[in-house]
């Protein structure tokens, strides 16, 4: 599954997103809607990581999901 398919199924993939990051809130999801990079920042400032940290949780969450 590449990104396009992942913001195209965005209201399908928020459950799985909610599992991984908890700490997002449905209202946070509702403002990322399917943009990698709003991701990419929410899970950086959810959790305090690096953005370097948060974009390879990000692209290791798009590889389980294949």
């Amino acid at each position: 599954m590449n990104w396009d398919e992942i913001a195209g199924n965005w209201k399908q993939m928020t459950g799985n997103i909610q599992q991984q990051w908890g700490k997002l809130t449905n209202d946070d999801l509702d403002v990322i809607d399917g943009q990698r990079e709003e991701l990419v920042g929410k899970v950086q400032a959810r959790y305090g990581i690096s953005k370097e940290e948060a974009q390879k949780q990000v692209d290791d969450f798009l590889k389980s999901c294949r």
